[in-house]
């Protein structure tokens, strides 16, 4: 699909919905305890229901009503899958199954779409391997397809983490092995991600010790019990609107938002808040007011996920905006430092690539055909620069939205923005 985009005066209140990273640990926390748990608000989008169609291919049983998913777990012991799990665009639930699946018996096979099967995990099935598990790539590139078999027992292992996803793979799993478990972190990207994963340890009061994010110790025979929690509002999502409203000189009002959260993304509203937007907080409200703003450098290795709408902020940044320390953003869906320095410079920006992130500097953009490359990210990104330049913006593979924020394009049009879906032909 395309979506077209052109300037518009915008401002309103948005609900945002639910925290991905959180349903998707939920889902899996409910899928691995005894008995029924519910999940409240979560996010339903593709890549929540990929979370949902892997948990119940591994036994769970996963009933989705209107507000709520409701889980009945398989007790720490998944089944042998039917099938071949095919995981979306989900590498949350690749990285979590894969762990998960190591703690049963009898092989469990994975696959994706054909971004899945681009992105790494070699460094994830090597500490399987370690723990006592076999865990393979068939086509020995540490990519999927995926091949494990179980049981795996516990032991020690290093871990090169370069997607925090790694290490939250094996803290949701290990404590239900028989053996104790201690990780030895080589690198961790990625930090407030495994933040959200020790928010959730906590709340099941699974014992382990943590010291300074370089080794973690995780007691086995363990548990998880069931459970009922309402689902944190998404910050991932709201990036996306607090720089609408920080660039566009409208005020929005960000409900469903709790900044005691642990998610990383709400860093966002202290950087904008710099960079001179007037930032509000009120309960699970926020107001975000556009003003002139002026260019940082960031350090954005806490919060990959937020480069595709930093990058269109910067070019509304009086000055130099660099977006640093972030290599592992080349790793997600797309190499998303690349593509924003394309797609970035059709528009007319003054951008320059580094190895670890990207130079903006302001620039006077104008709308023009974009590709999305298929990432949901990217393409909102390039919507909010449409949404506050001259010009038609046209912006394919628009569709990829749905992955994580299907409410996109109603909820800018309920804003005021010019924003339109259309069948590609």
């Amino acid at each position: 699909m395309l979506l077209k985009v052109s300037r518009s005066k915008t401002s309103g209140r948005v609900k945002i919905p639910g925290s991905k990273s959180h349903t998707i640990r939920a889902l899996f926390i409910a899928s691995l305890a005894e008995g029924r748990s519910e999940i409240i608000n979560p996010l339903i989008s593709d890549d929540a229901v990929s979370a949902v169609k892997t948990c119940k291919a591994m036994g769970a049983d996963v009933k989705i009503e209107k507000d709520r998913y409701i889980v009945d777990g398989f007790n720490g012991i998944p089944k042998v899958p039917d099938n071949v799990i095919d995981v979306g665009n989900s590498g949350t639930t690749l990285r979590f199954a894969t762990a998960a699946s190591a703690l049963g018996d009898g092989y469990s096979v994975f696959t994706g779409d054909e971004q899945i099967r681009r992105r790494p995990i070699g460094p994830l099935l090597e500490a399987l391997n370690n723990l006592g598990a076999q865990a393979f790539s068939t086509r020995g590139d540490g990519r999927a397809p995926l091949v494990v078999k179980g049981r795996m027992t516990g032991g020690r292992t290093p871990l090169d983490s370069v997607t925090s996803q790694y290490l939250s793979a094996l803290l949701i799993s290990t404590p239900l092995l028989e053996k104790d478990t201690e990780i030895d972190i080589i690198r961790l990207n990625e930090v407030p991600y495994v933040d959200i994963t020790l928010w959730w340890l906590d709340k099941q009061n699974i014992r382990y010790e943590n010291s300074s994010y370089k080794t973690f110790y995780i007691p086995g025979g363990q548990k998880y019990k069931p459970f009922k929690e309402v689902i944190p509002g998404d910050f991932s999502s709201a990036t996306f609107f607090m720089v609408l409203a920080a660039i566009s000189g409208g005020e929005f009002i960000l409900e469903n938002l709790d900044i005691s959260d642990p998610q990383g993304d709400r860093q966002v509203l202290d950087i904008l808040k710099s960079m001179g937007a007037e930032v509000r907080i009120d309960g699970k409200n926020i107001t975000i007011s556009g003003r002139e703003l002026i260019g940082r450098e960031i350090d954005m290795n806490s919060i990959p996920d937020a480069l595709p709408a930093m990058a269109v902020a910067g070019c509304f940044a009086e000055g130099e905006t660099r977006l640093i320390n972030v290599p592992q953003a080349r790793l997600k869906e797309t190499d998303r430092i690349r593509v924003m320095y394309e797609e970035l410079s059709k528009l007319g920006a003054d951008v320059e690539e580094l190895p670890d992130g990207l130079i903006i500097r302001q620039s006077k953009l104008k709308g023009c055909p974009l590709n999305g490359h298929g990432d949901h990210r990217i393409v909102m990104a390039l919507a909010v620069a449409g949404l506050n330049i001259d010009g038609d913006t046209v912006i394919d593979t628009a569709e990829s939205i749905s992955v994580t924020f299907p409410e996109f394009v109603d909820l800018v049009k309920a804003c005021g923005g010019n924003a339109e879906l259309v069948e590609q032909s």
